[in-house]
């Protein structure tokens, strides 16, 4: 069942959920453009699975966001997860509990 979004709450139509949700507080990427996509079409719900899959492919690729080559490629998955066919998953990925 969905939660109600409260009176007052800035709200998008979100990419992720086909839906109107609750819209994040603040851009993220300040000063990017896909920052101010994001913005514009991605709920908070949405945002919150994203950072879990970014933490995901950070491990799993190794990424020092410190090299520029690394954040492109992250800003890259992003750009596919929500407006793309979905960020792809490392080849040798194994989800957790899976017995592969």
């Amino acid at each position: 069942m969905e939660e109600p979004i409260p009176p007052g709450t800035r709200r998008v139509f979100c990419v992720k959920f086909q839906r109107e949700m609750e819209g994040l507080d603040e851009v993220p990427f300040d000063g990017h453009p896909l920052g101010q996509k994001i913005y514009e079409n991605v709920s908070k719900e949405a945002w919150k699975m994203w950072v879990d899959r970014m933490k995901m492919i950070m491990n799993e690729y190794r990424l020092n966001l410190g090299n520029r080559e690394a954040q492109e490629f992250l800003i890259q998955q992003m750009d596919q997860y929500f407006f793309g066919e979905g960020a792809a998953l490392p080849p040798d990925f194994v989800p957790p509990g899976s017995t592969h």
